[in-house]
């Protein structure tokens, strides 16, 4: 196909010309693989359709909210009975409700939740309310570990042991991230040492759980049991990003399966998203009463949003929600997504080519690493090049990755066995090629 004929390069162009970069969020612009974006024209099942018409299938999911795959049709007649009701009423409705019951239902440590329309805003105003409920100021987080554009979290590691972070973008002053102190994921000794110097003044300490922008990386038991501890000892506020993970690696989070392994654990506040929006702008943050009941109107802590509860989205989580919650669901859906990553590694072990992948429900993750790595450093060795070809090589046989080293792939309901017997196959002959 030439440039005059593929529509995805023509509509790139025309965006390029319009939106910066041409796309309306960074990783869609292909920059870390090289190439034109596809240009989705339609999408069902496990499948969307670009603008020549080409078809893949999608390991993406919109990043994981479609985890009962493109158009379920139980959730499009939600939607569509919604959208006949109103778009938007800047007051409450009755699936506000029923949303915030079928989340609190699932998540033991959340019994009151606020919906909001994006992870960031969740995100930022779950750390506002953090700092708010303790009268602290600072913050950690970790590195590689992301939580939406907010300022204060845009920051990358110091130079030293327990330093403050340093802006990661332009337009963020470096008086706006001095009380937000970034350390290494899984390192317990740093973790201590922070704690050491300023648990007095740590408002909270946000991770997500098992990490889904450095690629998946899961925190290690005894590393999340010493987050809980020390939060507790210091009356800091632990706070579980599950924006990816919610509803996606299991029914009740990735706080559930840590809950398995360390009897009574729990965050103090959750952030969620995606999947409780079903792929609608929807997202949300909550925890105990005592905690949530310091935001406004009832407490001190001020948080808003015009479009918050919108009701098209929320009968599309809503409907979403309840079908994932069916007997079995998780268990069909982890045994797809052990088969898909299984496949890939003896696809790569043939191939001789160095592969460490892993998983939990249904999302994966896989580096070209002899090893899985615990942090972002480690991450950060992963073959970037090889990466682009092994992408392309996907993409050009109609498998449909993440056109970035570092973010996890999802596997829908919807995915077949042929789906991943297909993909394993292509990822073959790739393997082999590269």
């Amino acid at each position: 196909m030439t440039p005059s004929t593929d529509r995805n390069q023509q509509l790139f162009e025309r965006a390029r010309a319009l939106i910066p970069g041409g796309v309306n969020s960074p990783v869609r612009a292909f920059r870390a693989v090289g190439g034109t974006p596809r240009f989705v024209q339609r999408a069902q099942g496990a499948y969307f359709w670009d603008a020549n018409g080409a078809r893949c299938i999608d390991y993406i999911g919109s990043w994981g909210p479609m985890i009962l795959g493109h158009g379920h049709p139980r959730v499009v007649e939600a939607v569509q009975r919604a959208v006949t009701e109103g778009f938007s009423f800047g007051a409450p409705t009755e699936r506000e409700v029923e949303l915030a019951e079928e989340i609190v239902k699932h998540l033991p440590s959340v019994e009151m939740v606020r919906l909001v329309s994006s992870g960031t805003e969740a995100a930022m105003s779950a750390i506002r309310l953090a700092r708010g409920a303790t009268g602290r100021s600072f913050i950690v987080k970790f590195e590689g570990c992301y939580h939406g554009h907010a300022d204060a979290l845009l920051v990358k590691a110091g130079s030293g042991l327990a330093t403050f972070g340093h802006p990661t973008s332009a337009g963020v002053p470096p008086e706006v991230v001095q009380h937000t102190l970034v350390l290494e994921y899984n390192n317990v000794e740093q973790l201590e040492a922070a704690f050491a110097r300023h648990g007095a003044e740590l408002a909270c300490v946000i991770i997500e759980p098992i990490a889904g922008n450095m690629n998946l990386v899961r925190a290690s038991v005894p590393f999340m049991q010493k987050c809980r501890e020390l939060c507790t000892r210091h009356g800091a506020l632990l706070v579980f990003d599950e924006v990816m993970t919610g509803f996606r690696v299991a029914l009740g989070g990735a706080q559930g399966i840590y809950a398995k392994a360390l009897p009574g654990f729990a965050p103090d506040i959750t952030v969620l998203g995606k999947v409780i929006g079903g792929g609608m702008p929807l997202a949300a943050f909550g925890g105990p009463r005592a905690i949530m009941e310091k935001l406004a109107p009832l407490g001190p802590v001020y948080q808003a949003g015009t479009l918050s509860g919108n009701p098209v989205a929320t009968a599309c989580g809503l409907a979403t929600l309840k079908e994932i919650a069916q007997p079995g669901f998780y268990d069909a859906l982890a045994r797809k997504t052990k088969s898909l990553v299984d496949g890939l590694q003896g696809a790569a072990a043939e191939a001789g080519i160095p592969f460490a992948a892993d998983c939990e429900g249904g999302m994966f993750g896989f580096f070209l690493l002899p090893e899985l790595p615990q942090n972002y450093a480690a991450v950060m060795k992963s073959d970037s090049a090889r990466f682009g070809k092994l992408f392309h090589g996907l993409l050009d046989r109609g498998v449909y990755i993440a056109p970035a080293l570092y973010e996890a792939g999802f596997v829908s309901s919807a995915h077949s066995e042929q789906d991943i017997a297909e993909t394993i196959a292509v990822a073959r002959d790739v393997f082999k090629a590269l």
